[in-house]
C-alpha cells in the first residue's frame, strides 16, 4: 500500500503511514460487513471508537496527494486504501493509549535538536535550518512536532511489544557454532547411476504410454488459413490506413457470422490447410500461433508483420503417435525423466528406512566419488542453497541427495562436522547476532498482529465511501 500512494502522490508521506505492521494486519480482507448507522459522518468504527468523515478528510489533506490523482484512481481503490491506513494509525493510538504510553515535550525538543538535518557542520542546532524545512513541507512547527512526537509513541509501542525479544548468549553461540561449523562431504553425481536415454527399447516407451495413456492424450486440431498482408489486400507493400481499414472490414464481417470462405472470396491468397496439428518441441511459427487461439472456431489475429485469417475445422483428443519422430523423442524423454525420478525415490526411501547403508554408497560410488568440505551454512560453491540447509540439519554419518545451482543432483553423506573458532567481537558474529534478534522480533510483531485482529472489531460505514467517492468523482 506504501508504495502505491508514493505513486499516487509523488510525494513523501507523513510518518504515520510507514508503520507497515498493522496496514498489513488489518487489509480490507479482514474487517468484517459494514454496519448500520444513521451518523452519516462515520465512515468506520472501531470497536467502540467512531472514525469521522472529518478524520478521513483530515488524514487526505496530511498525505500530500492531490484530489486529481484521487478523482483519477478511484477504480484502483485509492479511497479504500487510503482508509486502511486511517484506521491502522488509530490503532495504534488506540494501543498507545491502552499501554499508558507518554512523552514530553522536553524529548520532542531534544529529538529536534539532535536531527543532523537541522545542525551546522559543529553539530549545534540551528533554528534558521529548522524553519526552512518547515517551509519547505509546508507544515508549522506544532504539526511537525505533533508528528514526531506520535513517531516517538509509536516506537516506545513497537520497543515494548517486542521486550523479551533477546535470545539468551548460550543458544546464540549453540547456532552460531552450528551453522558455522566445517561439514566434510563425499558426494557421487547421480547422472552417472541414470539409464542412458538412448537405452529404453520401443517396448518399454509403448509400455510406458499404454500405462499412462489418458494424461498423454493432446488435444489436436484440423484447420486452414490464409496469409493476410498489404500485398494481397491493397495491392501495395507498406502497411497504410486503407490496409488496417480492410482487417476491419474483415473482423465485420466475422462478427456478422460469415464463412472462411465469403470472406476469402474476393482476395487473391493461398488457403493452406492442415491436419491433425498440436504443438511439439519443433516450432511452426504460424501454426503454433493459431494453435493458441484455437478456443475460437474463426477468427484474424496478427503475427509479425501478417494478419493470419483461420477457420478451426475440427477439434479432437489423441494418444501421442509414436511414429511421428519428433513425438517419439519427446515421450522417450519423459521415459528417461521417470526412470531419473524413479531411482532418486527409491534411494531416498531407502535412506528413511536406513537400510542404505556404506556398502551401498561404496558400490555406487565406484571410482567416481569426490570430497568436499563446506565452511558454513552459507556456503553454497558446490551445492544449492536450501540444500546446503538441509546438510546443516543432518548428523553426521547421515546420507541424502541435494541438488545444485543447475538442478543436477547428487547423492552425499556427511563424513565429519568440525567446530570452527570465532571471536564474539567478530564482524560476522555480531552480525549474526543482530540477524537472529531482528526475526525474533518480526516473529513477536506477526504474533501481535493476530492479538490486534481478535482485541479489535473494525466495521466500515459502505454508504459513507459510496459519499466520499461520489464526492471525488
Amino acid at each position: 500500500m506504501i508504495k502505491t500512494l508514493k505513486n499516487f502522490g509523488g510525494k513523501k508521506l507523513g510518518g504515520v503511514i510507514l508503520i507497515a505492521v498493522i496496514v498489513i494486519a488489518f487489509g480490507f480482507g479482514g474487517f468484517g460487513g459494514g454496519f448500520s448507522t444513521n451518523n452519516q459522518n462515520n465512515i468506520a468504527k472501531i470497536n467502540k471508537t467512531n472514525v469521522t468523515t472529518q478524520d478521513f478528510m483530515d488524514y487526505l489533506n496530511g498525505s500530500n496527494i492531490s484530489q486529481q490523482a484521487i478523482r483519477e484512481n478511484l477504480d484502483q481503490n485509492i479511497i479504500e486504501e487510503l482508509l486502511s491506513g486511517l484506521i491502522s494509525t488509530t490503532l495504534i493510538d488506540l494501543e498507545v493509549e491502552d499501554f499508558d504510553l507518554s512523552i514530553t515535550e522536553l524529548t520532542v525538543l531534544k529529538k529536534i535538536k539532535e536531527n543532523k538535518n537541522f545542525q551546522d557542520e559543529n553539530d549545534v542546532f540551528q533554528r534558521i535550518k529548522y524553519e526552512k524545512f518547515l517551509l519547505s513541507n509546508n507544515m508549522s512547527a506544532p504539526m511537525f512536532e505533533l508528528q514526531l512526537k506520535n513517531r516517538e509513541l509509536q516506537k516506545h509501542l513497537f520497543d515494548l511489544i517486542g521486550a523479551g525479544t533477546i535470545t539468551p548468549d548460550f543458544l546464540i553461540k549453540k547456532k552460531f557454532e552450528e551453522q558455522n561449523k566445517t561439514l566434510d562431504i563425499e558426494y557421487l553425481s547421480m547422472s552417472k547411476q541414470y539409464r542412458e536415454k538412448d537405452s529404453y527399447t520401443s517396448e518399454e516407451i509403448k509400455n510406458f504410454v499404454e500405462e499412462n495413456k489418458d494424461q498423454l492424450k493432446r488435444e489436436y486440431i484440423d484447420f486452414k488459413y490464409a496469409v493476410l498482408n498489404p500485398k494481397n489486400l491493397i495491392g501495395l507493400e507498406e502497411f497504410n490506413q486503407d490496409f488496417f481499414d480492410e482487417i476491419d472490414k474483415i473482423e465485420n464481417k466475422i462478427s456478422q457470422g460469415d464463412t472462411f470462405e465469403t470472406i476469402l472470396k474476393n482476395i487473391k491468397t493461398d488457403v493452406i490447410e492442415i491436419s491433425k496439428y498440436t504443438t511439439s518441441s519443433t516450432k511452426k511459427i504460424n501454426e503454433d500461433r493459431i494453435y493458441s487461439k484455437r478456443s475460437s472456431n474463426l477468427d484474424i489475429i496478427e503475427n509479425g508483420d501478417n494478419f493470419l485469417l483461420f477457420s478451426i475445422v475440427d477439434k479432437y483428443d489423441l494418444g501421442p503417435d509414436l511414429g511421428d519422430l519428433a513425438t517419439k523423442d519427446e515421450i522417450t524423454e519423459l521415459v528417461f525423466q521417470k526412470g531419473k525420478f524413479d531411482l532418486n525415490r527409491n534411494i531416498l526411501e531407502k535412506i528413511q528406512k536406513k537400510e542404505f547403508d556404506n556398502n551401498e554408497f561404496n558400490k555406487m560410488s565406484a571410482n567416481s566419488l569426490e570430497y568436499v568440505s563446506l565452511n558454513s551454512i552459507n556456503d553454497d560453491n558446490t551445492f544449492e542453497t536450501n540444500s546446503v540447509k538441509m546438510l546443516y540439519n543432518l548428523p553426521v554419518g547421515s546420507f541424502t541427495l541435494v541438488n545444485d545451482k543447475d538442478n543436477k543432483i547428487y547423492l552425499v553423506k556427511i563424513v565429519n562436522a568440525k567446530d570452527n573458532s570465532y571471536n564474539a567481537a567478530d564482524e560476522n558474529y555480531l552480525k549474526f547476532v543482530q540477524e537472529l534478534n531482528t526475526d525474533n522480533r518480526k516473529s513477536i510483531l506477526q504474533s501481535y498482529d493476530q492479538l490486534l485482529n481478535n482485541k479489535y472489531k473494525v466495521q466500515l460505514n459502505q454508504k459513507t465511501i459510496d459519499r466520499v467517492k461520489n464526492y471525488f468523482k
